[in-house]
């Protein structure tokens, strides 16, 4: 199953530098947060809407070396996937660019 996650470009490009893929969640929070196929447009809008150089991981869950749980620690009833730890970037099968159409929206990349 692939989870995503939407990376800042300079993150990213450090996991390449590195071998690993680490963010600021991950060091405030313990956790790197991602998104299911459902989830990851809602996400971008709401929280990526003004935010520009991103990119979209996608994530072989069963490739993911450290554990992941699906949580809410919102109070909400959708569950998300948390990676606890750094991701390896051998579960990245792809990353793409990531921005918001010319009205601000995010759309599901083809």
């Amino acid at each position: 199953m692939i989870i995503y996650h939407i990376a800042q470009k300079n993150d990213w490009s450090e996991a390449l530098e590195t071998g690993f893929f680490r963010c600021e969640s991950l060091e405030k929070e313990g956790f790197i947060h991602c998104s299911t196929a459902e989830q990851i447009i809602p996400v971008a809008n709401r929280f990526y809407k003004d935010l520009k150089d991103l990119v979209l991981l996608y994530i072989e869950q069963e490739l993911v070396s450290n554990e992941i749980r699906y949580e809410n620690l919102e109070g909400g009833e959708d569950q998300f996937p948390h990676i606890y730890g750094k991701l390896n970037l051998d579960a990245v099968s792809k990353s793409i660019a990531f921005s918001s159409n010319r009205e601000g929206i995010f759309e599901f990349p083809d």
